[in-house]
């Protein structure tokens, strides 16, 4: 079973259930995507919602008498808003035929590693050998195990924050452009950032120093520890199990994108203005649709 199926209300679904969630997909689904290879193999993806915009894809092949072959399937929420406009590289999984988005936005620090959600709609139009590509923009989503509902913190001076924010970019690009003043500076202010924190660690909590956060959890390239700001909160019910789950709609590192998580997994109350933590898997959708 897929570890974040409890994100969209899955939660302690057994194989029978899940089996016959499978079959009525099969006879029922909500949506249809599929596309023909150059070497003539029909991939095709039958998609569940359980609300709108969550539900379950089964992806897989069809075979010469004209039935589906699943092989493998992930849990997803489809969000509206784009997160990014940076250029996305298609990086092929070893273990089947699915892809992960990678691109380069100075606001996080890293990487930004994500499974792409709409492949086959992507390869209808794309080769796959294609360096970099760019729709306009990528939609991101993400489901969450578990996650705790922190405070905010309030900022004495916003325009100023922001300002540094401004300026910290545009150093970051500088120097990724070879400026050698941008990235001494970039140093200096890394100095003087680690000193402060270090006079203050002593006497607050990290998480009143610490604002918001995204790093990359374990090994597996696409899953990530996050602190972010809540934005919205949405409250829906999955159809099928009638299990609570929360949207939260979380700004982290100024890039806004969606987490899905249960109920049961959240500690605390989510409110907008309040923070969210916890560990995510991030999606994205590369073509907008």
């Amino acid at each position: 079973m897929h570890s974040f199926l409890r994100s969209i209300g899955f939660k302690d679904i057994n194989q029978r259930q899940f089996d016959d969630f499978y079959q009525s997909t099969k006879k029922n689904p909500d949506n249809i995507i599929s596309m023909i290879d150059p070497e003539g193999y029909q991939f095709c993806e039958y998609q569940k919602e359980v609300v709108p915009g969550i539900g379950i894809a089964f992806r897989g092949i069809i075979d010469e008498d004209g039935q589906f072959i699943k092989e493998y399937y992930f849990p997803y929420r489809k969000a509206m808003q784009i997160s990014t406009k940076e250029d996305v590289e298609l990086v092929k999984e070893s273990d089947k035929e699915s892809y992960m988005g990678v691109c380069d936005d100075i606001r996080l620090g890293v990487d930004l590693v994500f499974h792409i959600q709409d492949m086959i709609e992507l390869l209808k139009y794309e080769d796959p050998k294609t360096k970099y590509i760019n729709k306009g923009g990528v939609v991101l989503s993400a489901l969450a195990l578990d996650g705790m509902v922190l405070l905010p913190v309030v900022s004495k001076k916003p325009e100023m924050v922001i300002q540094r924010k401004k300026h910290r970019r545009k150093l970051i690009s500088d120097a990724r452009e070879g400026n050698q003043k941008a990235f001494e500076e970039l140093s200096l202010n890394d100095i003087d950032i680690y000193s402060k924190i270090s006079k203050r660690i002593d006497h607050e909590d990290v998480y009143s120093i610490v604002l918001t956060s995204f790093m990359p959890s374990g090994i597996e390239n696409d899953k990530y520890q996050i602190i972010g700001d809540i934005v919205e909160v949405e409250e829906i019910i999955n159809t099928y199990t009638m299990q609570k789950m929360y949207v939260l709609t979380v700004s982290c590192n100024d890039m806004l994108f969606d987490v899905c998580i249960n109920e049961v997994d959240l500690l605390g109350e989510p409110k907008k203005g309040r923070r969210f933590k916890g560990k995510i898997w991030m999606q994205g959708r590369v073509t907008g649709r």
